[in-house]
């Protein structure tokens, strides 16, 4: 079985990281190289940078600020806000990612999945899905016999779009997506435990690995989105920004579950 992967997200906005609610109320929490550094030192499998502010501000990816993050941590690094184009994720992966995460402007212009898939590989291009659960309406206005579904939101969760988030994982899978970075909106920032549910509405529907992300709060919130979300990997912020829980003690309650993980010298 293949081992699951512990991310540290890093989400970024002029140039700093930080962490906020739902997208909303942002602290800052560091210095995006330097704390990349850290993650990658303490047993990390793979960092996600995310410009969150690229989006909305209609505006590129902060090339320099990858560049200067790609040079501090030797493991993989997937970047996302404000690639638009090929020739966007083509300057990113100059720039040092190893994979590109594309949102809004994949939502905006599907093809654009293709496009980038074609020239650099689908093991290359992550579609980024932000969901917010509907509210529940049920045959007859019955809630009780609702199908739980969930809403494609973009511009940094700012923007409902009327996309089913299911159904546009499997055309972004189809489009060409070697990966999907699912984030439930809802738990975004709340530490309340990764939105299980959904994960495995959409692992059960595409073929290609999963990260889970919003909603952590500690290590038994991992080992669910993994055993009951179906999750390829697990993606959180906060905690580790705050020291809360450690990526070690994440590994080890996942192993711990019977989670093939690559454990942490001396974790």
């Amino acid at each position: 079985m293949l081992r699951r992967r512990v991310i540290p997200c890093l989400d970024v906005a002029h140039g700093r990281v930080v962490k906020g609610t739902r997208f909303v109320d942002l602290v800052d929490a560091g210095d995006p190289p330097t704390l990349a550094e850290r993650y990658a030192a303490e047993g990390a499998d793979e960092l996600v940078f995310l410009d969150i502010a690229a989006a909305p501000e209609g505006r590129s990816t902060l090339l320099d600020i990858v560049e200067r993050t790609a040079r501090r941590a030797f493991i993989p690094l997937t970047v996302g806000g404000g690639v638009r184009s090929v020739a966007d994720m083509r300057a990113v992966l100059r720039a040092g990612a190893d994979k590109v995460s594309l949102n809004t402007a994949a939502v905006a212009e599907p093809a654009l999945v293709r496009r980038c898939a074609r020239r650099f590989g689908s093991q290359a291009v992550v579609v980024a899905i932000d969901a917010r659960r509907r509210p529940a309406g049920g045959r007859n206005g019955d809630p009780d016999t609702a199908e739980p579904s969930w809403e494609v939101v973009v511009a940094g969760g700012r923007r409902p779009t009327g996309l089913d988030a299911v159904a546009w994982a499997e055309r972004a899978v189809e489009l060409g997506a070697g990966e999907l970075l699912v984030t439930s909106i809802d738990r975004d920032g709340t530490r309340s435990g990764y939105d299980t549910e959904l994960l495995r509405a959409i692992t059960s529907r595409v073929p290609v690995p999963v990260i889970a992300s919003g909603g952590a709060a500690g290590p038994d919130d991992f080992v669910a989105a993994v055993r009951d979300g179906g999750a390829d990997a697990v993606l959180a912020a906060s905690i580790f920004h705050r020291r809360i829980h450690s990526i070690a003690a994440v590994k080890a309650a996942m192993a711990a579950a019977g989670i093939p993980v690559r454990l942490v010298p001396g974790g």
